[in-house]
C-alpha cells in the first residue's frame, strides 16, 4: 500500500532555491495564447520541470495577472519570461542563440513526438487555442513536433499539450 505524502514531505524548492538551481536549456515559446488560465498552467508546468524560460509572444497575456496567477500559484515569480509584441521577433531572439526552435503542431512531414530526438538545448512554440502556431512561424521553425492522437478530436488543450511534450522531452534527464 501506499501512503501520500504530504506537502512538507515533498522536498520543493524554495523560490530562491529555484532561482539558483540549473535550469532545463529549453525554452517555451507561446504562440498569441489568448487564454490566461492556460498561460498560467504552462507557467506551472515549467516551474516543475526546471524550464528555463518561457516567451510570450503577441497576444498572449503576461504577468502580473490574477487570472494567469490562478492557475500558475506563484510560478510567475520563479520562471524566467520575456515579452515580444510578435512571435517572429521571440523567434529571432532565439536564432540569435542558435537554439533550434520546434513547433508543436500538426503538419505534414511532422515527427511523432515519441519518434522524436531532441537536441540538448531547444525551444518549443505552442500555437493559439483556435489556430495553433501560426504558419508563417511553422516555417521559420526547425522542424514540427506533433503528439500523436488516436480519438475523434484532434486537438489538445494548449496546456495539456505543453505538459506532455516537456515531460516527453526531459523524462530521460530528469
Amino acid at each position: 500500500m501506499s501512503r501520500k505524502l504530504k506537502n512538507e514531505e515533498l522536498q520543493r524548492l524554495s523560490q530562491e532555491e529555484f532561482t539558483q538551481a540549473a535550469k532545463k536549456p529549453i525554452v517555451v515559446v507561446l504562440d498569441n495564447v489568448r487564454s490566461l488560465h492556460n498561460v498560467g498552467s504552462v507557467f506551472r508546468s515549467a516551474d516543475a520541470f526546471l524550464i528555463d524560460e518561457i516567451l510570450l509572444c503577441g497576444l498572449t497575456g503576461c504577468p502580473p495577472n490574477k487570472e494567469i496567477e490562478k492557475t500558475a500559484l506563484g510560478a510567475t515569480n520563479t520562471v524566467k519570461w520575456q515579452y515580444f509584441d510578435s512571435t517572429q521577433k521571440g523567434i529571432d531572439y532565439l536564432k540569435s542563440k542558435k537554439i533550434p526552435v520546434y513547433a508543436v503542431e500538426q503538419a505534414e512531414n511532422s515527427t511523432p513526438l515519441n519518434k522524436m530526438s531532441f537536441p540538448k538545448a531547444c525551444a518549443l512554440v505552442f500555437g493559439n487555442e483556435v489556430y495553433g502556431v501560426e504558419q508563417d512561424i511553422v516555417d521559420v521553425c526547425d522542424g514540427v513536433i506533433e503528439i500523436p492522437q488516436l480519438g475523434s478530436k484532434h486537438s489538445l488543450n494548449i496546456a495539456v499539450s505543453a505538459g506532455i511534450v516537456l515531460w516527453e522531452v526531459l523524462r530521460g534527464g530528469l
